[in-house]
């Protein structure tokens, strides 16, 4: 039992470190030996555990995204209206970025941005998240709650691109960071999804 404790805690101090070497360098120009280095373990205890640093990235998103996928879950299971779970969704994904901004970097700019690469292999993956988001706008429309002038799968993606797309404002400085603009951002993203930017609603056709 301790030898295999011992194991998991060598593999969770290699990506704990590989987080922060892809979140650096850049997965693409960083080397094994460069995360062995930040672990502080020899280069040949890396390969030991994962058998390329793409094994390893692979292993940091799925980490992550599965614990995603399981909160959205959660939050759907609930009985409050589809815009308060929805600021709940935003709410999870804000605070994992507030928390552990460098995981969330690797995850936007190493997979989720990269889909003609490493992001292309994970496309079903991360096709299970607007999915499941998809579902709670569904159910929204057929209650009356949402128009149903927008299809699901269009919202849910709109809905998550523009997470996405506040991520990596702050990532790449291109938004102003801090606790208040962080906790203003749940909101802001459901209210610009949900609410729109008309002063008067305006009818549309179907996307």
């Amino acid at each position: 039992m301790a030898q295999r404790m011992a194991g998991a805690d060598r593999q969770r101090q290699i990506l704990d470190a590989a987080v922060r070497v892809f979140a650096r360098q850049g997965f693409h120009t960083c080397r094994v030996a460069d995360i062995a280095d930040e672990a502080g373990v020899a280069y040949g205890l890396v390969y030991h555990y994962f058998g390329s640093k793409e094994e390893i990235l692979d292993r940091i998103f799925l980490e992550r995204w599965n614990v995603m996928l399981e909160v959205i879950r959660e939050i759907d299971a609930g009985d409050a209206p589809a815009r308060a779970k929805l600021e709940a969704i935003a709410g999870f994904i804000v605070e994992s970025y507030r928390h552990d901004p460098d995981v969330m970097k690797v995850i936007i700019v190493e997979v989720t941005r990269a889909a003609n690469s490493f992001g292309r292999t994970h496309l079903e993956k991360i096709g299970e998240a607007y999915d499941l988001i998809a579902q709670i706008v569904a159910r929204a429309q057929a209650d009356g709650e949402f128009k149903d002038t927008v299809t699901p799968k269009f919202a849910a993606m709109a809905f998550y691109g523009a997470i996405e797309q506040v991520l990596t404002g702050w990532i790449f400085d291109l938004l102003p960071a801090g606790e208040a603009e962080y906790d203003r951002a749940k909101g802001l993203v459901v209210e610009t999804v949900c609410g729109g930017l008309d002063a008067t609603p305006a009818s549309a056709g179907t996307v």
